[in-house]
């Protein structure tokens, strides 16, 4: 008998939580996109959709192609993110800080 392929809850794998995470963002910028296209009305769009014998079937297919557009859109981000290292302090110009230098003032 083989080992299971992974051991523990769900949530203990980093890369799991990391795509769960990034699908709820993407469902969020889902609902935000479909809910401001059915508040702005663009080309009648709203009538459109409510004035069908079924407006649920149309509010539900729009509803979930925007789901898969944002929550892989989102999801695709994160995991091409992980191969790239968090910037580096930024470098001081070359030849250091600049340092104050004490100057004698001659009387005349």
């Amino acid at each position: 008998m083989g080992r299971p392929a992974f051991e523990g809850s769900v949530s203990d794998q980093p890369l799991l939580r990391l795509l769960a995470v990034n699908l709820a963002i993407g469902v969020c910028i889902a609902a935000l996109m479909l809910g401001g296209l059915l508040a702005m009305n663009p080309g009648g769009l709203r009538h459109l959709i409510l004035a069908d014998r079924a407006p649920a079937a149309a509010l539900g297919l729009l509803a979930f192609g925007f789901l898969i557009t944002f929550g892989s859109a989102a999801m695709g981000t994160a995991i091409m993110a992980l191969g790239h290292k968090p910037p580096e302090e930024p470098r001081a110009p070359r030849g250091g800080k600049p340092q104050r230098v004490p100057v004698r003032l001659r009387a005349r």
